[in-house]
C-alpha cells in the first residue's frame, strides 16, 4: 500500500511538471528561454546538369559527356574547387514513342547528368549561372541558399536564451513572493538552423537574377532555477 501511494504521488508530481512552460514546484521554477536572429546566407548550392538524347545510348551519353566536360571546366575556371562539385544524378533511359505507354517502341535514349555545386561566394551566383548555361547546362533544378558556419551565431543565441529564461523566472519568483536562485539545470530544446530554401529556375538568361534574402536561426532552452520564499 505504501509503495502504491509513493508511486501515485510521483505520477502526480510528474503530471504537474508537464503542466506548462513555467511552474513552481519543490522550491524550483522551470522556464523556457528563446532567442533568434536573422542571418544572410554565405553560400549556395546549385543543382545543374545536362540532358541529351540520341538514337543509341552511346550517342546520347557521348553528347552528354561532351557538354558536362565543358560545364565542369567552366566551374574550375571560375574558382570552384573539386571538393565542391559532386555528381548527384546520372541516368540513361529509353525514349519511347508517345501514345502507347511502356509497350511503345523505343525511339532513342536520354542521358541525364546532374551535379551539385557548392558556391562559397553568393555574390558570384548570377554570373556563374549565366556561364553554366552558356557552357551547355540545360537544366537548373534549383538553388539552395545556406549558412555554412552557424555555430558562432548559435552560441550567442544560447546565452541570450538563458538570459530570456532568467528574465521570465524573475517575474514568476516576484509574483509568488520568492527569491530566484541559481540555475540548477539547463536543457536545450532545439537549436534550429535554417532549412535550405530551394529556388527552381529555368535554364535561360532571364532566369539568372536571384536574391539570397535572410534565414532565421533559433535556440530554445529549458532552465530550472532554485526558488526560496
Amino acid at each position: 500500500m505504501r509503495n502504491t501511494l509513493i508511486a501515485a504521488a510521483a505520477i502526480a508530481l510528474w503530471g504537474l511538471a508537464l503542466a506548462g512552460p513555467a511552474r513552481a514546484l519543490d522550491n524550483v521554477v522551470v522556464v523556457t528561454g528563446e532567442a533568434e536572429t536573422a542571418v544572410v546566407p554565405d553560400a549556395v548550392r546549385i543543382h545543374a546538369g545536362v540532358v541529351t538524347q540520341g538514337k543509341t545510348a552511346g550517342e546520347a551519353t557521348a553528347a552528354n559527356s561532351k557538354q558536362m566536360s565543358a560545364l565542369i571546366a567552366t566551374l574550375k575556371q571560375n574558382g570552384v574547387a573539386d571538393r565542391d562539385v559532386q555528381t548527384s544524378r546520372l541516368s540513361i533511359q529509353p525514349v519511347r514513342a508517345s501514345g502507347r505507354g511502356m509497350d511503345a517502341p523505343i525511339t532513342g535514349f536520354q542521358t541525364t547528368n546532374q551535379v551539385t555545386v557548392m558556391l562559397r561566394d553568393v555574390d558570384k551566383l548570377s554570373g556563374l549561372l549565366d556561364k553554366l548555361i552558356t557552357a551547355g547546362a540545360n537544366t537548373i533544378n534549383g538553388i539552395d541558399f545556406t549558412v555554412t558556419k552557424p555555430q558562432e551565431a548559435l552560441d550567442r543565441l544560447r546565452a541570450e536564451a538563458v538570459e530570456d529564461a532568467r528574465r521570465k523566472a524573475e517575474i514568476y519568483a516576484k509574483a509568488t513572493g520568492g527569491t530566484l536562485g541559481k540555475a540548477l539545470a539547463i536543457s536545450e530544446g532545439g537549436a534550429v538552423t535554417p532549412y535550405p530554401k530551394t529556388m527552381m529556375m529555368r535554364a535561360s538568361p532571364e532566369a539568372v537574377p536571384v536574391a539570397p534574402g535572410e534565414q532565421t536561426l533559433r535556440v530554445s532552452v529549458s532552465v530550472t532555477f532554485g526558488l526560496t520564499h
